[in-house]
C-alpha cells in the first residue's frame, strides 16, 4: 500500500556506529537540512540512548538511516510502532531497502523538503514463542523468522500448522516464515520466490529439506502459522536476523501478520522493485567488488 507525502519538520539522523563515515555523515546532512529550514534537526547513532529516547516519544516526523539493510532492519523496528516514515542512505555493501546511494544525498534530500515522494508500507510479522503453553515472548518482524538447527549439523524435525491443521512435517536444516520484505532476503537463498514488497502475504519455505516438502507455500494475510520442533540437539529461532533464541523439544514459534507496518520513502515508482532486484542478481554486491 502507498500513500501520499506529508509535510516533514521534525527529522532525526541516525547512523550504524559500525560505519566509519556515517557519524560525521549525519551531523553534515543534519547541517544540511537545518539550512534547508527544517524546524527540529538530531543527529547520532543508534548507540545514542537520549536520542532514542527521543524517538521513542515521539518527537520526529521521519528518520533517516544511515547504513545498509541490516541497519535498515534496526531502524524499521523503531520507527513502525511509532508510525514514522523511513528513509535510507546506503553506507553499507548492499542497501537493497536504502533509498539514496552513497554521495546522492543532498538530490536525494532536496526532493523530500519538496514533497517528491511516496510512503510504501509494507507488512510485518508478529511471532511467539511458547513452551507448554506458556508464552516465552513475542517479537515483531520485518524481514522473517527462521526456525533452524543450532551449532550441530544435523537437520531437526518441524510440524508445520496452518490455522490448527497440520500442513506438513519437515526434516530440514530449518524453516522460514518470511514476509514480501523477506522474500528477497533468506528465503530467496533458500530458493523461494520474489514477492513485490506491496504484498500482504506469509511466504513459508523450507531450509534444505530431506525427502519432505521442498515447495514454497504464499499464506494469505490472515493465516497463521506455527512450528512446533522435534528434535534431540539443538533447535533456534532468530527473529530478523537476530541473536538465536534456543528452542526446546516440543516448542512452538506461531507467526501471523502484525498490526504494524514499516513505511518507506520512496522516489522512484512502483516499477523500481523490478530493476533494483535484476541489478542485484546481476552483479551481487555481497560477493565482494569485481
Amino acid at each position: 500500500m502507498q500513500t501520499q507525502a506529508v509535510p516533514l519538520e521534525r527529522i532525526v539522523i541516525l547512523a550504524y556506529p559500525g560505519t566509519p563515515e556515517g557519524p560525521e555523515q549525519a551531523h553534515e546532512i543534519a547541517s544540511f537540512l537545518k539550512g534547508q529550514g527544517v524546524r527540529q534537526v538530531a543527529a547520532g547513532s543508534f548507540l545514542d540512548r537520549p536520542l532514542l529516547e527521543r524517538v521513542e516519544a515521539g518527537e520526529f516526523d521521519l528518520m533517516i538511516a544511515l547504513g545498509g539493510d541490516g541497519t535498515m532492519l534496526r531502524a524499521g523496528h523503531l520507527c513502525a510502532p511509532l508510525g514514522i516514515p523511513l528513509l535510507g542512505i546506503n553506507l553499507g555493501r548492499f542497501g537493497f531497502l536504502t533509498e539514496i546511494q552513497r554521495g546522492e544525498w543532498q538530490a536525494g534530500l532536496t526532493r523530500l523538503l519538496d514533497g517528491q515522494y511516496r510512503i510504501e508500507e509494507r507488512m510485518m510479522l508478529r511471532a511467539e514463542h511458547f513452551r507448554n503453553e506458556k508464552s516465552l515472548g513475542h517479537w515483531q518482524v520485518i524481514n522473517d523468522v527462521v526456525v533452524c538447527r543450532g551449532q550441530f549439523v544435523r537437520p531437526i524435525r518441524v510440524k508445520a500448522c496452518i490455522d490448527g491443521y497440520t500442513l506438513t512435517h519437515y526434516v530440514a536444516d530449518g524453516v522460514i516464515a518470511a514476509t514480501a520484505t523477506g522474500s528477497t532476503a533468506y528465503a530467496l537463498a533458500a530458493g523461494g520466490p520474489i514477492m513485490p514488497p506491496e504484498l500482504r502475504n506469509i511466504l513459508i519455505i523450507p531450509v534444505a529439506p530431506h525427502l519432505t516438502m521442498d515447495r514454497a507455500i504464499i499464506l494469505s494475510e490472515g493465516a497463521q502459522v506455527a512450528f512446533i520442533t522435534y528434535t534431540d540437539h539443538e533447535a533456534v529461532m532468530s527473529v530478523d536476523g537476530q541473536t538465536p533464541i534456543p528452542l526446546l523439544n516440543g516448542d512452538e514459534v506461531r507467526v501471523e501478520a502484525s498490526e504494524l507496518s514499516v513505511r518507506f520513502v520512496r522516489f522512484k515508482e512502483a516499477g523500481y522493485f523490478y530493476r533494483n532486484i535484476t541489478a542485484y542478481m546481476e552483479q551481487n554486491p555481497s560477493a565482494g567488488s569485481r
